[in-house]
């Protein structure tokens, strides 16, 4: 099945993210400023681009792994189900963490992982996005940190998809739909 035919609108250039992560790694070093070694955790996929550029500019030790979470699937919008596809490699138990998320929308992918980590009892725990839509929230959470808060539209780029596709955009783009 083919999808509907689409634009991308540029919202978020490069250089405005690119500025922004070193404002919010100021933060972070500070927030972490004692730790031994900060394990940044990346909820696969739509962040990867992010951690890699958060963590290039975080000049402490960091150790990085993965988690994936999935309720969109090829949709547009929230299946509210969150499914861990894959989980973390390392421990997180007295261990000081940084979870990277690309976007928080209704807020249910974060709150789960927030909540499952959480249970594995890290010493600090925060939680950083790239994007939030604060009007789509359903679950009572809002990350530490936020890049910039976005208006209620479907965005790609950056590392966030739309059914696999626009991840290597180097900006953040509106999807528009042209059918």
């Amino acid at each position: 099945m083919s999808q509907p035919a689409y634009v991308i609108d540029k919202m978020i250039s490069a250089k405005s993210i690119a500025a922004r992560i070193e404002e919010l790694c100021d933060d972070i070093r500070q927030e972490f400023a004692d730790t031994e070694k900060l394990i940044v955790v990346g909820l696969l996929r739509g962040s990867f681009v992010f951690i890699a550029d958060l963590v290039r500019e975080l000049d402490m030790p960091v150790e990085v792994d993965f988690l994936e979470a999935s309720s969109y699937g090829d949709s547009t919008e929230s299946s509210r189900e969150v499914r861990i596809l894959k989980d973390l490699r390392g421990e997180i138990h007295d261990r000081d963490v940084l979870v990277v998320e690309d976007i928080v929308d209704t807020g249910h992918t974060l709150s789960h992982v927030a909540h499952l980590l959480e249970s594995r009892s890290p010493r600090k725990m925060k939680t950083i996005a790239l994007l939030d839509k604060p009007s789509r929230r359903e679950a009572d959470i809002r990350a530490d940190w936020i890049g910039f808060e976005i208006p209620d539209e479907f965005v790609v780029g950056y590392g966030i998809d739309y059914a696999q596709r626009n991840r290597n955009l180097p900006y953040i783009g509106k999807v528009r739909f042209t059918e």
